[in-house]
């Protein structure tokens, strides 16, 4: 029993990605990393005479699509910008539509009223001459 442990466990064994040299290539290196996930933060801060005047806080995820949804990132589906499939909020919330289009038929019944209305323009014309 003086077989020290690493011979008694055999050679060690190496992930089959590798190559014959036993580096990871740039494409296991990736899987490796969209498949765990990879989290860089940091923060810069600009100090003049120990009054901060700037500070930008970075936080960088990088993580496959499935990862990402995993930990319950999903906001590229509901962004317009970057999903076929998510619509703006005005047009997809049709309650707020019609609370809009209702408004603004109120807005103009009211302008409407407001300009069929008489103007009694002999009272500023009284105030103008005696004020």
């Amino acid at each position: 029993m003086t077989e020290p442990v690493a011979g008694r466990l055999g050679p060690p064994r190496l992930p089959a990605s590798y190559d014959q040299q036993g580096a990871p290539s740039l494409a296991d290196i990736l899987e490796r990393v969209l498949d765990k996930g990879v989290v860089i933060a940091g923060d810069i801060r600009i100090n003049l005479l120990d009054i901060e005047l700037l500070t930008i806080k970075l936080r960088l995820l990088v993580a496959s699509v499935d990862k990402a949804k995993e930990m319950g990132i999903d906001w590229w589906e509901h962004d317009p910008s970057l999903s076929s499939r998510a619509r703006p909020h005005a047009v997809d919330d049709e309650g707020a539509e019609r609370s809009l289009s209702e408004e603004n038929a109120r807005l103009r019944a009211e302008i409407a009223a407001l300009r069929a209305q008489p103007h009694d323009r002999s009272d500023r014309s009284d105030r103008s001459v005696n004020g």
